[in-house]
């Protein structure tokens, strides 16, 4: 790392004396294809830095500059079909959270968060920059990040580092360190490091944003229209380097996009991700150990989900907004602790009372990626009212959680090098009336690596376990899964990249009675990713399945299968072809016996870009069943069409019908980055209801339409 004193430009240009004249990072290492050789192209890496930024340039020299794959340019872009560089910095060097920054050859801003080392928060924003340029030698790409958008530790002179090059034609990536094949990028635990960052300035480290918005509404039933306008502040304090209070007033979340849509075909609730920018920031470090175990691709989750805190539990209640007065948020670390500490005050409204809604969670880090933590929760947001706005619930007055986890990880398993992955947890509910059977615990092992993996997993979920500000699928089972995989590289010649194999078992069994519940097995026979890109995800998968109701189910309103056993194999068939392609396609065929009859599933995906400002998505997804207990179709088709004029200019709209509610909803969304920092965004919604018995033939219902203007002040 080199100091300078002299201003940089940042246009994506390389030719100032700083760059020039100060000495490279190193060469970067293959990864894939070949790990361990050299790049078939040369990669150049500078990083500079003065008071107030972290300065990195990168030279991506290509033998071919013209078949360089950029087609995305919006904000938060999906990269995946594009030449791509990654950067991840570890600024506490505590090799498990870092800071992670990505861009490609159009220059699109793409931020997030690592944290437990591998699992990333992808919606969190930073205000920081990158510029890129093209040239006959290849490309180039200049950052320049504000060390008032980081936090690190006082004093300290070595952050972690570790960058990523993906040459997107040829299937090939490239590290500076941990390149590996079983090591993946977010394994902070493998970055490099940093020197001689002294004279590290952060100001006073306040961040003041504060933004008008204003929504309009007009019923579709009575013809009426309402207009609100209200103004609010968000605010973020640094009170160490390492230690960030985030305060939201007045809080405004109509700039969110809107939930993908979902037809629940099972007995239990489904899960819909958080996109609330407040509760995204720094959201890791109330990450628990029960979601610490990713299944492999095309593997269903287990279907016992549970999360102690859930922040769509906060500020929304049955699809409806509760309005937010204010929320206070502290994160980030005392030596290897960190906390997180969150108080939330809702509005009172027609349909429930103003609450105050508490989290609590500390972890404290020991070894190199192992942790002992805590969580507590209190309030119910359907519930009472708590007795005054700043004091933490307590368990006689409200619904709290408490619970504890523990995480041992190592990427160097026995001395192997291999990733190893062990954490346990319990959690208990207290809810008033309700002192037995109220409690969850489990633990997993994962031996996480490129060519075997495997995994244990076992958790009991008691009958009166309810975390009211969190989310739990399923209750009164016991759930045991294992799994293997075995995932080969052939020879190059081959013309496949790597071929994943799988076996997984699944069993919950009922808690008040001992006997099964439910019993899978998952038999991915083929699953070959290609060298051109293109995947044949599956050619006939397998999935046994074994299902005892206790009571009647209604899979589709009228058609209720009666309690007794069922037996059946669903197969399945998926096939995508290569993103880097201009037209690229996905078709999936799930089929067989379902139930007490017979279903068939067709996935379907279609999207066309014009790199790089254009793109336009259709997708369905159909469910066929024919069952002795009636038929039924559930059918959700979506479109989605976005334009970005700039990386700080875009626009996205997304079209989606299922035919359970019969909605057709429409939601255009701009957002303008007048620098970083401040925005406006614009956004407007429509929805039309099916008429009965007529498939095109739609009432226009509810029009919306909000506006958002944010800037921020940095001191």
């Amino acid at each position: 790392m080199t100091a300078i004193d002299t201003d940089i430009v940042v246009d994506g240009s390389l030719d100032e004396a700083p760059w020039r004249q100060s000495p490279k990072i190193g060469e970067l290492v293959q990864r894939i294809p070949r790990a361990g050789a050299r790049p078939t192209e040369r990669t150049e890496v500078t990083l500079l830095h003065d008071k107030d930024n972290l300065y990195i340039g990168v030279m991506c020299y290509d033998s071919e500059p013209d078949r360089v794959l950029a087609s995305q340019m919006a904000r938060d872009a999906m990269l995946n079909p594009d030449d791509r560089l990654s950067i991840i910095l570890d600024t506490f060097r505590d090799q498990s959270n870092a800071f992670y920054f990505s861009t490609n050859p159009n220059g699109a801003l793409v931020d997030g968060l690592v944290f437990a080392n591998g699992e990333t928060n992808e919606d969190w924003d930073a205000i920081w920059i990158v510029r890129t340029k093209r040239s006959d030698k290849g490309w180039s790409a200049e950052f320049s990040i504000p060390f008032k958008s980081l936090s690190f530790p006082s004093g300290e002179t070595v952050w972690g580092f570790n960058i990523s090059r993906i040459i997107q034609r040829k299937l090939e990536e490239v590290r500076w360190t941990g390149a590996r094949f079983q090591t993946q990028f977010f394994q902070v635990s493998e970055a490099g490091e940093i020197t001689n960052l002294d004279g590290l300035e952060q100001g006073v480290g306040l961040d003041v944003r504060p933004f008008i918005a204003q929504r309009w509404l007009h019923e579709g039933t009575t013809g009426n229209d309402v207009v609100r306008g209200k103004p609010g502040l968000d605010l973020f304090y640094n009170l160490t380097p390492s230690l960030r209070l985030s305060t939201t007033i007045n809080t405004d979340f109509g700039e969110t996009e809107v939930d993908a849509r979902q037809i629940n075909l099972t007995r239990f609730s489904i899960f819909f991700p958080e996109k609330r920018s407040f509760f995204l920031q720094d959201a890791g470090v109330f990450n628990f150990a029960t979601t610490g175990v990713d299944q492999p691709g095309g593997i269903p989750s287990t279907g016992a989900e549970i999360f102690p805190f859930f922040s769509r539990r906060i500020g929304l209640l049955g699809g409806q907004e509760v309005p937010i007065d204010y929320g206070i948020k502290l994160t980030g670390k005392a030596g290897r602790t960190e906390i997180g500490v969150l108080n939330v005050r809702t509005r009172d409204t027609p349909v429930v009372d103003n609450k105050n809604l508490f989290v609590g969670r500390v972890r404290q880090n020991f070894l190199e990626q192992s942790y002992v933590g805590a969580i507590f929760t209190g309030g119910d947001p359907a519930g009472r009212s708590s007795s005054g706005p700043f004091d933490p619930p307590t368990s006689s007055s409200l619904s709290s959680t408490l619970g504890a986890d523990m995480r041992l990880a190592t990427s160097n398993f026995l001395g192997t090098n291999r990733n190893m992955l062990f954490n346990a947890w319990g959690l208990k509910t207290n809810t008033e009336g309700i002192s037995e059977n109220n409690a969850s615990y489990g633990f997993a092992a994962h031996y996480a690596n490129d060519k075997f993996q495997g995994q244990l997993m076992w958790r009991e979920i008691q009958e009166n376990f309810d975390p009211e500000l969190g989310f739990v699928q399923r209750t009164n089972v016991r759930m045991l899964r294992l799994g293997a995989s075995f995932n080969p590289r052939p020879k190059p010649s081959t013309g496949i990249q790597q071929m994943f194999h799988d076996v997984f078992y699944t069993r919950f069994t009922r808690l008040d009675n001992g006997l099964v519940e439910t019993e899978k097995f998952y038999f991915t026979l083929v699953d070959w990713h290609l060298n051109s890109g293109d995947s044949l995800h599956s050619l006939f998968d397998l999935n046994p399945t074994y299902e005892r109701l206790f009571e009647p189910f209604e899979i589709s309103p009228g058609v209720v299968l009666p309690a007794g056993e069922y037996r059946f194999m669903p197969m399945r068939i998926f096939f995508t072809s290569a993103q880097k392609r201009k037209l690229q396609g996905s078709i999936g065929l799930t089929f067989g016996s379902f139930w007490s009859g017979t279903a068939k599933t067709v996935r379907a995906g279609l999207r066309y870009q014009i790199p790089p400002k254009f793109s336009i998505s259709l997708d369905s997804n159909q469910t066929f069943a024919q069952l002795p207990e009636g038929n039924f179709v559930a059918r959700i088709f979506s479109t989605q069409v976005n334009y970005a004029v700039s990386p700080f200019l875009s626009f996205s709209n997304l079209v989606q019908f299922d035919n359970r509610s019969g909605n057709l909803g429409l939601q255009s969304r701009v957002r303008w980055t007048l620098e970083p920092g401040n925005d406006v965004f614009f956004i407007f919604g429509q929805g039309w209801i099916q008429e009965i018995g007529d498939f095109f033939d739609f009432r226009q219902q509810d029009s919306r339409l909000a506006t958002k203007l944010q800037y921020t002040f940095r001191f």
